[in-house]
């Protein structure tokens, strides 16, 4: 996609004591505080962590920066950094000798330092004004799926709609966001994350009654989210959804 400069996304930190979540936001075209905009939160993957607060672009940005896409759906768009030697979720890898990874997330426990962080950031905006707490989405690749996943088991009364690309997660947890419009995709060559991770996810969900989409990619590898923002319907299903109360 070319050099990143993260041109219309607005760099921004927040702070609690010693701690920094880096973030980039993109504001709505002629943006106007007294209207109520829906938000969604992208998690990037590995590959994206540090502290320059721009390589958590590389994936996805592109979209919502189309002039055609801020025009039909105006909404706020957070991009948050994970530091490097951190994670979105409680996760432990371990490879065995065939090169296998095979993820074990915990059922409970404590957030990640950037999980915690970020759940309070979605707190602030949600206490926004411009915010339509009807209208909260959040949604990843990789790490971020797997970010996804914990965030809506921690808070899924929050979210109006998710979608997770590439993720994974303990099937103990599905029952706690099975109510969760959720898109969930994958690459059926993936060799970093297995489509089997995404398969159970999605069984699981249809066993307790759920009913998400789910695209697997037959040539697609890891990077199958070059596919998922493609798909023609992504946004217009992601932001058709919201709570009722």
């Amino acid at each position: 996609m070319g050099q990143l400069t993260g041109i219309g996304f607005i760099a921004k930190e927040y702070i609690v004591k010693l701690d920094t979540l880096r973030y980039r936001i993109l504001y709505p075209e002629r943006y106007d505080p007294s209207i109520k905009y829906p938000i969604l939160f992208v998690l990037h993957g590995s590959g994206e962590r540090g502290t320059d607060n721009l390589a958590q672009l590389k994936h996805g940005s592109e979209l919502f920066l189309r002039d055609s896409i801020r025009q039909k759906y105006p909404a706020i768009v957070i991009f948050p950094q994970c530091p490097l030697n951190s994670s979105w979720s409680n996760v432990d890898i371990k490879t065995n000798a065939y090169g296998k990874r095979d993820f074990f997330f915990k059922e409970g426990g404590k957030p990640t330092k950037p999980m915690a962080l970020l759940t309070k950031l979605i707190k602030v905006w949600l206490a926004d004004k411009s915010v339509d707490k009807n209208r909260v989405y959040i949604g990843g690749l990789s790490m971020g799926a797997m970010g996804t996943y914990e965030m809506l088991r921690r808070k899924p009364k929050i979210f109006a709609a998710a979608f997770a690309i590439c993720g994974a997660d303990n099937l103990n947890n599905v029952k706690k966001y099975r109510k969760v419009p959720l898109w969930i995709f994958h690459g059926e060559k993936d060799v970093v994350v297995l489509p089997e991770n995404s398969i159970r996810i999605m069984e699981r969900l249809k066993e307790l009654g759920a009913n998400p989409r789910f695209n697997l990619y037959p040539y697609a590898d890891h990077k199958s989210w070059d596919y998922a923002f493609a798909e023609h319907d992504f946004l217009s299903w992601l932001f058709s959804h919201q709570l009722t109360r």
